[in-house]
């Protein structure tokens, strides 16, 4: 089983497990301030649950790449949405500030 690294946390999942349901789950928001309330539930088309991952992960899909090349975010980020990320193998996963995570700072990793 994969092991799912977060807000100094570990954790495993089962492989093909959502990351954000998965990281909702074990206590660890995926959203900064008012995202918290103010999100798309999961649906991939607000960008707020962005976070950075290394790992193994499912390829980013139309939608998600659609998303993370508007603004506030940019194409050639780092950022995968939490919630269209299929967990394959052990990750380790950062937050960063911003609305929709789109900042420098490291909010938790």
């Amino acid at each position: 089983m994969p092991k799912v690294t977060a807000q100094g946390k570990t954790f495993e999942c089962e492989s093909g497990s959502n990351l954000r349901q998965v990281l909702l789950e074990h206590g660890i928001d995926v959203y900064n301030g008012n995202a918290k309330t103010i999100n798309c539930r999961g649906l991939g088309t607000c960008g707020t649950c962005a976070v950075k991952v290394v790992g193994s992960v499912s390829e980013p899909q139309w939608n998600e790449k659609t998303r993370l090349g508007l603004p506030p975010h940019s194409g050639n980020s780092d950022r995968r949405l939490s919630c269209q990320t299929k967990v394959l193998g052990d990750v380790r996963v950062t937050k960063y500030d911003g609305f929709w995570g789109q900042g420098t700072e490291v909010v938790w990793s």
